[in-house]
């Protein structure tokens, strides 16, 4: 489903380009559940945000079934964002002004659809990440968990293709994290959702259908 090739990416510092991704080649099929491994400042992040067309490659390309995202315009790729990529970091990033309900319904709204079919798919994805009893608590009134878990249910509101993961259990204690590492491959199994998840942790990579390891910006 997912073609990278030849991709580079360097950052300019000054007088200076900082190479960070040094000719990644890489395909991601439908259906898989891969973790993207390695130290620090391997790129394994930078290649997340890429092929989630949150930042652009300066040599390479990336292609959906066969085509080019960076061949779209800013508009088509800010569409193909909301329809066909789902979104889970390490910081939740939910709007702490509104409920549960309102920030998983936030990528449905962005597309205008009936507010009442977007409350009532907001609502099921909830009550399958455990969250049925609170689609009315905002942020500060969840814990951790709960928050990434609102935030999983925001990522598959728009059905995605692909669900890409910075990661998502880092600022989560052990017991939470596996909680919601155990949540996203029951969602890869029962949804068929690709799942590409960045992590530290060797045990939950383990159980990933495939690991792609990193190191100084190519693939090992």
């Amino acid at each position: 489903m997912i073609h990278v090739a030849g991709l580079h990416k360097s950052f300019s510092m000054g007088t200076y380009n900082l190479p960070v991704l040094k000719g990644i080649d890489l395909e991601i099929q439908r259906g898989e559940f891969i973790a993207i491994v390695g130290a620090s400042g391997a790129g394994k992040s930078t290649l997340l945000h890429i092929i989630g067309t949150l930042d652009r490659p300066t040599t390479g390309t990336v292609s959906f079934n066969g085509q080019d995202i960076f061949q779209l315009s800013e508009a088509e790729q800010a569409e193909f964002r909301n329809r066909r990529i789902g979104f889970v970091f390490q910081f939740h990033h939910l709007l702490p002004e509104f409920t549960a309900l309102e920030n998983a319904s936030m990528p449905a709204l962005v597309q205008r659809r009936d507010p009442r079919a977007v409350e009532a798919d907001a609502t099921a994805l909830l009550v399958e990440v455990g969250l049925g009893q609170r689609l009315h608590h905002k942020p500060g009134e969840l814990s951790g968990g709960e928050q990434q878990r609102v935030a999983m249910a925001r990522a598959l509101m728009q059905k995605p293709d692909v669900v890409l993961a910075d990661e998502p259990t880092g600022n989560l204690d052990t017991h939470t994290g596996d909680g919601l590492f155990a949540l996203m491959r029951e969602l890869n199994k029962s949804r068929g959702t690709t799942f590409v998840i960045v992590t530290h942790n060797d045990k939950l990579s383990a159980q990933a259908d495939r690991i792609v390891r990193m190191e100084d910006g190519r693939i090992c």
